[in-house]
């Protein structure tokens, strides 16, 4: 079968340990004050060290992202830095502007450069020069179909290409976004992304509510608005399962998903669900896209759309007139230790006596539900409701699903409970 990469982001070292437990075949770090996420980023180089040291006993791969586009006075504290990034050899670095290319190649040789989709390649000619200038895979920008992306992979054979499938997407060209150093002075071309862009606009008119470009005088764009206010520029995510047998065809070697700031619950479901659908494509079977569907509709979203892939975006990848965000199910909590059959449980959300929690493990056939008839805490007394403020609580477990904690140093579970349709 062919080897195709599902690449996950990992944001913390246990978002890194859960992406790859349900799937994932790399992930990407952000390094301190060189990242995109550097304002949510929990690495640090000693953070950085443990994920290479875990990813390498697993035998997985790590890229360490250093994506933004710095100002003069970040070139020296770069070098400094990424001499002891480099020092901890990750498999590569994800790196977006031209000058830091040409520093990492003249200063460090030896280090293996990716080339991030800030830097917005759209063709093959652009892929061909970025080869020529060391860099050994490219990320293309999200506003490319899949014809697009088919003709880069076959006029640069010898270059690895890579392409996000699934996540959030901004309201600028592949990320390179001004709204929020305008609006609160904080650059997402440094790292400080404000998200402004996810805000919540609220106009004012009687009757109705409009948009008029000035230079367009008449021309009325009416905004939806309901009682959450109006969502002007939040696209909707991309969700790309149905173009992966496509991408994958068209020579694409790894195949990405946004998130380094979304939940552990976030990494896990969504890597579960892109390797269900890659493994059933490589098999030569048709995925199971209502499962998969259903499995990624479950975790924090804003509706979904299908990205470029199939041509230009219309009017349905923005969310005008809902609220923000949409899942199907709640992340209630992650396994802590076991003892007999009662589970401790670091709570993330409410649940209460009598409701019913989903265990999920990797392989999806593990999954089984419990209703909740008891809940502990660790001085044994009995509790009504837990929170997502309280200290580690515990429930029982049922004896016939015991074996599947039974290596529990080894075992990743997410628990989750279905919200009101």
């Amino acid at each position: 079968m062919k080897k195709v990469e599902l690449l996950l982001p990992a944001g913390s070292i246990e978002k890194l340990k859960y992406a790859f437990a349900f799937g994932a075949d790399a992930v990407y770090a952000g390094v301190p004050m060189f990242s995109l996420r550097a304002k949510e980023n929990e690495f640090n180089l000693g953070f950085l060290e443990e994920a290479i040291e875990y990813t390498r006993k697993i035998g997985k791969t790590i890229y360490f992202t250093v994506n933004i586009m710095p100002r003069n006075y970040k070139i020296k504290s770069f070098l400094e830095a990424f001499r002891k990034m480099n020092a901890l050899r990750p498999d590569a670095f994800i790196v977006s502007d031209p000058g830091l290319v040409m520093l990492i190649r003249d200063n460090f040789p030896d280090a293996v450069v990716h080339l991030s989709v800030q830097q917005n390649t759209m063709n093959w000619a652009s892929a061909q020069f970025w080869h020529k200038q060391g860099v050994e895979r490219v990320i293309l920008s999200r506003e490319l179909s899949v014809d697009e992306i088919r003709e880069i992979c076959e006029k640069n054979p010898n270059l690895e290409i890579e392409t996000f499938v699934h996540g959030s997407v901004c309201m600028s060209h592949s990320g390179r976004c001004l709204i929020s150093n305008y609006l609160t002075q904080r650059d997402a071309n440094q790292g400080l992304c404000s998200q402004s862009c996810r805000w919540n606009w609220k106009m004012y008119k009687q009757e109705a509510y409009y948009l008029e470009e000035e230079e367009r005088k008449g021309e009325l764009f009416e905004v939806l608005e309901d009682e959450s206010g109006s969502y002007l520029m939040s696209s909707r995510d991309m969700y790309g399962a149905h173009f992966v047998k496509d991408l994958i065809d068209a020579g694409v070697l790894s195949l990405k998903v946004e998130g380094r700031n979304k939940t552990a619950y976030y990494a896990a479901i969504v890597s579960r669900a892109y390797r269900m659908c890659i493994d059933s494509v490589l098999k030569n079977k048709e995925p199971d896209f209502d499962l998969i569907y259903k499995e990624v509709s479950s975790v924090f979203n804003r509706g979904f759309m299908e990205g470029f892939f199939g041509g230009d975006l219309k009017n349905e990848s923005i969310q005008y007139e809902k609220r923000a965000s949409f899942s199907t199910h709640e992340f209630v909590g992650i396994p802590r230790s076991l003892n007999n059959n009662r589970l401790e449980i670091q709570v993330k959300n409410r649940f209460v006596l009598n409701e019913e929690l989903e265990f999920c493990f990797p392989d999806i056939k593990d999954d089984f539900k419990v209703k909740i008839e008891k809940i502990y805490t660790s001085d044994n007394e009995e509790r009504v409701e837990a929170h997502g403020g309280d200290k580690n609580l515990f429930i029982d477990i049922p004896e016939k699903e015991l074996g599947k904690f039974q290596d529990f140093e080894n075992t990743f579970c997410m628990i989750r409970k279905e919200l009101p349709k």
